[in-house]
């Protein structure tokens, strides 16, 4: 059996400039935020990791703080936002300053890319899109004619990312994890990514059964209420207070790293 238990500073470690990051869970639920706070803090404190493109199907809470920490470069997201606390203030305003590269993204192409991916193909042929403006955002995306009925179907490219994290309900010390019914995309973010992390509540002995299974999982992480301010049913609900403190504090670079110096002090990085 391969150790697959580490500890979130080497987690974090395994990130590398350039990688496409993807971050699972959905909207603000079950979002890997002890991680995102390790990596902000290793960042500041002795490793120099730059222009992450960030991968997730929503991005919120977790995705504004890479982003205005200026780790996160390239956003691949269907949604940025902080739902009924409003706007991902960070996103917004880098956003606005044209500073971010932002790749056009709909559930049906992060879904159809990561479905090549799972497929082992280039692109996944498929209907959305056709006789939008969307391929004028993504020149990248292309259109074939189908053989075998002559229609134009959309070639959505594959998607694969260098490094996923998935925060889970419960993980064995193998990579079994459950997390949950409310899944998103991180099932297929599992099957497709270089390297996936799973970051657990808690880590029990063995799962009989899971959501993520064992071979598609390189590393576990112990990480107890890891999903804090966001919710992490049924274990812990979302901290609603905490995230409108950041949304009523937070609206400048200024403003947003006196609420990191705050939001790094909650840790303790290892040398």
């Amino acid at each position: 059996m391969i150790a697959k238990r580490i500890s979130l500073e080497e987690a974090v470690s395994i990130v590398q400039s350039g990688d496409t990051l993807a971050l699972g869970g959905m909207t603000l639920y079950r979002r890997p935020v002890a991680f995102v706070r390790h990596l902000i803090k290793t960042v500041r404190h002795h490793k120099s990791i730059e222009n992450l493109t960030l991968l997730a199907f929503t991005a919120g809470y977790e995705s504004d703080l890479l982003v205005g920490a200026g780790i996160a470069k390239t956003i691949r997201t269907c949604y940025f936002g902080l739902e009924i606390f409003g706007f991902a203030p960070m996103f917004t305003y880098y956003a606005n300053q044209g500073a971010l590269q932002i790749i056009e993204e709909t559930e049906a192409s992060i879904a159809f890319g990561l479905r090549a991916q799972m497929a082992g193909v280039g692109f996944m042929p498929s209907l959305a899109w056709i006789g939008t403006d969307l391929f004028k955002l993504r020149p990248d995306v292309k259109t074939i004619i189908d053989p075998y009925s002559g229609e134009e179907l959309t070639a959505f490219p594959a998607i694969q990312a260098d490094v996923a994290v998935i925060h889970a309900l419960q993980a064995d010390k193998e990579g079994n994890a459950i997390i949950g019914k409310n899944k998103g995309i991180d099932e297929e973010l599992a099957l497709t990514s270089k390297t996936v992390i799973v970051t657990a509540e808690e880590i029990v002995p063995a799962l009989q059964e899971a959501d993520i299974v064992a071979p598609f999982v390189h590393f576990v992480v112990h990480a107890p209420q890891g999903a804090k301010p966001t919710s992490c049913h049924p274990l812990y609900a979302l901290d609603g207070f905490a995230l409108l403190d950041y949304v009523s504090t937070v609206s400048d670079p200024d403003s947003f790293e006196r609420y990191l110096t705050l939001f790094l002090s909650q840790v303790h990085i290892e040398h």
